[in-house]
């Protein structure tokens, strides 16, 4: 059994097959669901929890049941073609619950934008030799294999590769249903002067640390809502918190001095280069204009 997964429950079976190789594995979901923040629909009269109903806007916006609902598919504006349950049902991927492996690629490769859902894998009754020989060979190569999952009607493109001394599985998007970054406005060839370059390498040095440890952060909004909920559900009103000053934009030289000024008395040691004059500075880096009744902000 993988690291972490002792005492959990499987959520279901399946094998990885690869050549003549099979291996009977488990699957377990990676994350758990926590007492996140979710709120209902009241009616605001008698506060009782509303119900959604489906209407048809065509029928004079008769509520519809949805045992007289078929599914239908859009090839046209406001045209459909519709579809039974047999006929949906013939479509479906047939579900073989085996993944099967198709290649090997360099881990360097991959790249994350296209992972969508992660499950570990632990070895079933009899595979655990195979199991282990497949995720030390993969770390050993630093591969990760590229396979197909025929699961709940639709064929899956998946990636596993080796974790902590096992195996996970990545379920992931096709390549078009992820959007270009191309569409996405960028900045143009831009210049800055070596002093603005070392103040920036230092401001990342300064606030970097050897690893990233998740432990280390909470989720202050669920802790406040709830705070909040304790308050009301006791009688108590709610007091506006005062919103926090807005920064104003000043010049990117200037803030990143300021930046690595702020920093904890750690890094008071750090040094900086000296600023260019002040006439340099101002063609390099135009300065942002105050909003209108703004205060100018300082270094």
């Amino acid at each position: 059994m993988i690291p972490g997964t002792m005492g959990a429950r499987s959520i279901g079976t399946a094998s990885i097959s690869f050549g003549l190789v099979t291996i009977p594995i488990k699957l377990y979901t990676t994350t758990e669901s926590s007492s996140g923040v979710s709120f209902n629909l009241l009616h605001d009269k008698c506060k009782g929890r509303v119900k959604q109903q489906y209407i048809c806007p065509r029928d004079n916006n008769e509520v519809i049941e949805r045992s007289a609902m078929v599914k239908g598919y859009e090839f046209a504006k406001d045209q459909y073609v519709t579809f039974n349950p047999e006929e949906l049902k013939a479509l479906e991927e047939k579900s073989t619950g085996t993944v099967d492996i198709v290649e090997f690629v360099p881990a360097s490769t991959v790249d994350f934008i296209y992972i969508e859902k992660t499950y570990y894998i632990g070895p079933d009754k009899g595979g655990d030799r195979a199991y282990k020989l497949l995720s030390d060979a993969m770390t050993r190569m630093d591969r990760i294999a590229v396979g197909r999952w025929g699961t709940r009607g639709k064929e899956q493109l998946v990636l596993i590769r080796p974790y902590d001394g096992g195996l996970i599985v990545h379920q992931v998007y096709y390549a078009d249903e992820v959007r270009s970054f191309a569409d996405v406005d960028r900045p143009a060839a831009l210049e800055f002067k070596p002093v603005e370059a070392q103040l920036a390498d230092k401001l990342i040095e300064q606030l970097s640390t050897e690893r990233f440890q998740p432990e280390q952060y909470h989720d202050d909004y669920r802790d406040r809502v709830q705070r909040a909920v304790d308050q009301k559900a006791a009688g108590h009103e709610l007091t506006a918190l005062p919103e926090a000053p807005q920064a104003q934009i000043i010049d990117l030289f200037e803030a990143l001095k300021k930046s690595l000024k702020d920093l904890p008395a750690q890094n008071e040691n750090a040094t900086v280069e000296p600023a260019p004059a002040a006439d340099d500075e101002k063609k390099s880096v135009k300065k942002a204009a105050p909003k209108k009744g703004a205060k100018q902000a300082t270094g």
